[in-house]
């Protein structure tokens, strides 16, 4: 262990998976940021470190077998469709809190919701992880822990930027909807045919997964809260 740390290989290998898991940090970021944006402000911080250290685990056991999953047609075409769905979801009022079993029940959908999400993402960010690690899996635990910090510190900020400029709600589920539809295509069932077309192809399908995530998920946003202000009528 000590021989190995010592050695130039490992810590070039640590900075190439910490580069990367800066670079794909960003989407998990926001998915746990949208998530329990209407948690009471204690539950926010739970949800955040809790959601942090799932995103990560996650990323660890599809690293282990992240080649033969993503090899599996449809797999990727699946979790497109899943990811579309919290996407939407992440853009619905929530009903309100009441009581501490209230807000326990809101803090436990907050975390399933990072949970699907990141479960869905992580299966398209393995694959470059895997490879700066070559097999080592100390140095794949490392270099993953490390990052953690980055995921909670950047939901820390996109949740405070949110209450602040609340059109970043939209721009965020917007973005995991463009992450949908580049899953889609990137499926291995359907990757060679969508090669063999147009390349407009490649931008158009995960524009359109941002354009139909944000009109679905405010239309359903605005028919849910005309039916809650009707209740309370």
């Amino acid at each position: 262990m000590m021989e190995m740390v010592q050695t130039t290989e490992f810590w070039v290998a640590l900075a190439q998976i910490m580069g990367i898991n800066i670079v794909l940090s960003g989407d998990n970021a926001v998915v746990i940021a949208l998530a329990s944006r209407n948690l009471p402000p204690e539950q926010q911080k739970k949800a955040i470190f809790l959601g942090g250290a799932v995103a990560i685990v996650m990323r660890i056991v599809l690293t282990i077998v992240a080649v033969e999953m993503l090899a599996l047609p449809y797999l990727k075409i699946a979790g497109a469709f899943l990811l579309l769905w919290v996407a939407v979801q992440l853009l619905l009022p929530e009903d309100g809190h009441g009581d501490d079993g209230e807000g326990s029940s809101s803090m436990a959908t907050a975390i399933r919701t990072i949970l699907i999400a990141d479960l869905v993402m992580s299966l398209d960010n393995v694959l470059a992880v895997a490879a700066a690690a070559d097999g080592n899996m100390v140095l794949l635990i490392v270099g993953l822990g490390l990052s953690i910090p980055l995921i909670i510190f950047g939901s820390a900020f996109l949740l405070k930027m949110m209450e602040r400029f609340p059109i970043i709600i939209t721009i965020g589920a917007a973005l995991l909807g463009y992450v949908a539809g580049g899953m889609l295509i990137g499926d291995p069932a359907v990757r060679d045919w969508v090669e063999s077309q147009p390349s407009v192809l490649q931008y158009a399908v995960p524009i359109a997964g941002a354009i139909l995530v944000v009109v679905v998920g405010k239309a359903m946003a605005k028919s849910k809260l005309a039916k809650m202000q009707a209740s309370r009528t």
